[in-house]
């Protein structure tokens, strides 16, 4: 018990403080996105077709706020943005109690993902910050878990709470995040002056302030190419979370109370299983993995096309966060490759809101296709699982490859620890070899090289 102890105490603050944080934003999710489509249809009279609009809202605050405050944290720092962005989520949530009709819910909806397009990312950007690279695949592993463990809690309070009303499970999940805010100012020091970054990147920095910094997938084609593939997984994969309340609660399957304790066992599998699954994932490659998690998600389709029964849907949701334990820690890690230091929360926001699309295109598109045929939104997410998971993974696999090739040019220009110093001779030797290799060696000018090559 004492070694525990002390090995958590141990661990970066900032580090465990954001997996808490990430604990509340996986919490207030769990309690919102099960029981938002429900509450809806059902207290707020909102039709169904309006429903996938107003997911739509909440990206369009995060797509509205992300080229203007996207990489805030990354000039005014992490902890006043974790701060403001925890209040201003929680109190967005809170509001959704508050409010009726469809307009007053777009307004919040669009407000309260303004504020969460910078939450998940500067969290990323602050445990990037007091982490080591070699590091960062196992504590993005542990951020998914923190958020599983939410989203354990938020699903099953909220069935709870659905017993009373549909509305109340709003004020749960802005709670938790307004309790997370609350932490953060009373024991979040700033991480920004923490990481490795270069002179050469601070002049970068300075140089690019304005909308090109805080936009860098569009300075990036590599963060482009990885994202798009990212949009097409998640949102296609965001299906089964979207559509499954609907589809169950029209077959007759499960009510609200259990499609909340469907998604709580879904939540608890990612916390039981995330780490061995990562620590075995460790030696697999970026296209194995995804073609794994691809594989997953298409048995998860091809069941839910079978039959709506209560087996099926238990099924398709482990198939499901098996999928996402393959996926979830390989993206940021792979954005935090492609990152410089000076710009990483900018590369993180980018990310963040490429993968949180699927809390709003996801449901607008399932939803929308539900409406024409309720197996539609199943039958056309093969096709496009399949394809995004082969480009998801030649993406990230390039990314791992230009991080390591940045490494080693690195290295390449030091010598090694306890290597001598070259004597002149051998320096010309090598030197004649390079050239003839080259097939530009000839006498006068290779002489001229030998003798300029010595004198240095």
């Amino acid at each position: 018990m004492t070694t525990f102890s002390s090995s958590w105490r141990g661990l970066p603050r900032p580090a465990l403080l954001g997996l808490f944080l990430f604990f509340c934003a996986g919490f207030a999710d769990g309690a919102l996105v099960p029981f938002f489509p429900l509450w809806a249809s059902s207290e707020a009279d909102i039709p169904l077709g309006a429903i996938g609009l107003l997911f739509g809202c909440y990206a369009g605050g995060e797509l509205i706020a992300a080229p203007l405050i996207g990489g805030i944290a990354d000039r005014i720092g992490r902890r006043p943005v974790l701060i403001l962005s925890s209040f201003g989520v929680g109190c967005g949530f809170v509001a959704l109690f508050l409010v009726h009709g469809a307009a007053a819910t777009a307004v919040v909806l669009i407000l309260t993902g303004m504020c969460e397009s910078v939450l998940h990312p500067t969290i990323l950007a602050a445990i990037a910050d007091v982490t080591e690279p070699s590091a960062h695949p196992r504590w993005f592993g542990m951020a998914r878990v923190s958020s599983s463990a939410g989203q354990i809690l938020g699903p099953a309070c909220g069935a709870l709470l659905a017993l009373i009303s549909l509305s109340t499970v709003f004020l749960a999940g802005g709670g938790m995040l307004v309790l997370g805010g609350v932490v953060m100012l009373a024991a979040l020091g700033e991480t920004i002056g923490s990481g490795s970054c270069t002179a050469g990147d601070q002049d970068d920095e300075e140089e690019e302030e304005g909308l090109s910094a805080l936009l860098p997938a569009f300075r990036d084609g590599r963060l482009a190419k990885l994202l798009l593939w990212v949009v097409l997984f998640e949102i296609s994969g965001n299906w089964i979370e979207a559509v499954i309340p609907l589809y169950a609660q029209d077959a007759g399957t499960l009510g609200p109370s259990g499609v909340g304790a469907l998604f709580a066992y879904a939540a608890a599998l990612t916390v039981g299983l995330q780490m061995l699954v990562s620590r075995l994932a460790e030696a697999r490659s970026a296209l194995w993995l995804t073609i794994g998690a691809g594989l997953s998600t298409i048995a998860a389709f091809v069941l839910l096309i079978a039959s709506p029964a209560t087996l099926s849907l238990i099924a398709a949701v482990s198939l499901c966060s098996v999928a996402q334990m393959l996926v979830g820690p390989l993206v940021p890690t792979a954005v935090n490759a492609l990152a410089p230091a000076s710009r990483r929360a900018s590369y993180m926001a980018a990310s963040s809101v490429a993968v949180d699309l699927k809390d709003s295109l996801g449901p607008s598109i399932g939803t929308a296709l539900y409406a024409l045929a309720p197996r539609l939104p199943w039958a056309t997410g093969i096709p496009l699982v399949a394809i995004a998971s082969l480009g998801l993974g030649v993406a990230i696999g390039r990314a791992r490859h230009a991080r390591g090739a940045r490494r080693r040019g690195q290295v390449s220009t030091q010598r090694p620890p306890g290597r001598r110093k070259a004597r002149p001779g051998q320096r010309a030797r090598r030197w004649r070899n390079i050239l003839e290799a080259r097939g530009d060696f000839s006498p006068p000018a290779a002489a001229g090289r030998r003798r300029s090559w010595k004198a240095g």
